[in-house]
């Protein structure tokens, strides 16, 4: 195959997944505490034998970046709504290990324990589940994370951060797995009755997509010409034979 056809076909590859991210971010540009992605584009050069001085460049989506931006931080007025202001994320108890997030829409569990929309523990700053007595008439979150019920403190959330953020992988939705493992974070900021919103901007997203929409579609015609152009070849070499 033409080495021009093999660097195009690495970008029509690129372009396509970065497509796919974008068209998951503008999904869930609603979505609480997501985190927008992006693509990192590597360069792979290669000597060719027989070349002299020559090489073929090739394009690769070689992975994603994930934005940690704050997203708006939304009023609900829900006592067990919290939202971060700045860095770091809550760390929840899955079927699958603990993961980070930013979504803070929280509830009591038949126990008493806070668990999110799909059943996951809230964990507080010594990793525990937080629990909260069900006849607590009076929930109160400070600012530093200290939870009170009727005015007697029961537990502190813990806020937590990976030790290296290039380990920070996307799961699904708004869950993230920190594979180098995670650490606490000693000063932040957790406010009660707020949200936080997707931090993705519709407007960048859909112009990026029509961006990348049109780098495709250079591509796939610089494709369909050489694929031309080699068919040209092979029948008049045919019929010169």
């Amino acid at each position: 195959m033409d080495s021009s056809v093999i660097a195009a076909l690495t970008r029509q590859s690129g372009l396509m997944r970065e497509m796919q991210v974008v068209a998951n971010n503008i999904a869930n540009v609603s979505t609480t505490g997501f985190r927008g992605e992006g693509v990192i584009f590597a360069e792979h050069v290669a000597r060719l034998d027989g070349a002299s001085g020559g090489g073929l460049s090739m394009a690769h989506a070689s992975g994603r970046n994930i934005r940690l931006a704050q997203g708006e931080i939304m009023p609900t007025g829900g006592d067990f709504d919290f939202a971060i202001e700045g860095d770091g994320f809550f760390l929840l108890q899955g079927p699958e290990g603990e993961v980070l997030t930013r979504a803070g829409h929280f509830m009591p569990n038949a126990a008493g324990e806070l668990v999110n929309p799909d059943g996951q523990l809230l964990l507080d700053a010594g990793g525990a589940p937080v629990f909260v007595p069900p006849d607590s008439g009076n929930v109160v979150l400070a600012r530093d994370g200290t939870l009170s019920a009727d005015g007697r403190p029961i537990t502190q959330i813990g806020l937590w951060q990976p030790l290296d953020p290039n380990d920070l992988r996307h799961l699904d939705g708004a869950r993230f797995a920190a594979e180098g493992g995670v650490q606490p974070m000693f000063e932040a900021t957790i406010l009660q009755g707020f949200v936080e919103s997707s931090n993705v901007d519709p407007v960048m997203q859909i112009a990026r997509m029509i961006e990348v929409q049109r780098a495709y579609e250079l591509g796939q015609g610089f494709l369909e010409r050489e694929d031309e152009r080699i068919r040209n070849f092979l029948r008049t070499a045919g019929a010169q034979a």
